[in-house]
Parts: C-alpha cells; sequence; structure tokens
C-alpha cells in the first residue's frame, strides 16, 4: 500500500493523541502454525506505524498580564512519538476509524507502551 502524505494534511490530530496504522495481522505464527480469524484481537497489545502526531499537552500559561487580554501563543509539551515511528499500544484504549477505505486507529500517549524510532528511515 502507498500512502500519499498529502491525503493527511487536512487532518489535524488534537491534544495528546496519535494517529497510528496497524500493522497487518499474522495469519501464522512463525512455528507456521495457522491462527484462527480473530485471534490477534484478544491480545491486548498491538503494533502500528505512526503517521501524524497532535501538539501536545497545553502548558499553562505563566503570564503576568491581566487574565482578560487574549493569549497570542498556545505553548505544548510535544508527546514523545515521531512519524514514522513503530508504536506498541493498548488495544482496548485505540479509537478505530476508517478513511480512504483504510483503517487507522487514534490512541492516547499513555496508551503508547514503546516506539521504535528508525532514524536511517527516510534517508536517502
Amino acid at each position: 500500500m502507498i500512502l500519499d502524505i498529502h491525503e493527511f494534511d487536512r487532518i489535524r490530530i488534537v491534544g495528546d493523541r496519535v494517529l497510528i496504522r496497524p500493522r497487518p495481522e499474522d495469519e501464522q505464527t512463525r512455528s507456521g502454525l495457522f491462527l484462527p480469524p480473530g485471534i490477534e484481537e484478544q491480545e491486548p497489545a498491538a503494533s502500528g506505524y505512526v503517521l501524524k502526531v497532535g501538539p501536545g499537552f497545553p502548558m499553562p500559561s505563566q503570564s503576568d498580564d491581566e487574565p482578560w487580554k487574549q493569549q497570542e501563543d498556545v505553548r505544548y509539551i510535544p508527546l514523545q512519538a515521531k512519524t514514522g515511528d513503530l508504536a506498541v499500544y493498548l488495544r482496548k484504549q485505540a479509537i478505530s476509524i476508517a478513511f480512504n477505505d483504510q483503517n487507522y486507529v487514534i490512541v492516547p500517549q499513555h496508551a503508547i507502551l514503546m516506539l521504535y524510532r528508525d532514524d536511517g528511515l527516510f534517508e536517502d
């Protein structure tokens, strides 16, 4: 499957959430045993590739100005996940969505158990 990165330009992930494309479920174990349909869904964790990341956790304002004044900029504590990471996440915390006939999940940062980052993935 080839993903056009421009398909996701209009999508904004909110807060501390991450958009993940789940990895395909294996039908066969490494030893050659064929698994019945749906057995992977019973596992507590799943994995997939991070496609988009929200801005992070909003930081409280440190301003001493009057509270009625408009804030020009909102600052965030960034998330650990980055686009291209392989994420292992808790399946029960994931929200499934469909976009352009593909299945994705939106996962909060606290439900991600592990990230695997290949720094050379996007280099020529």
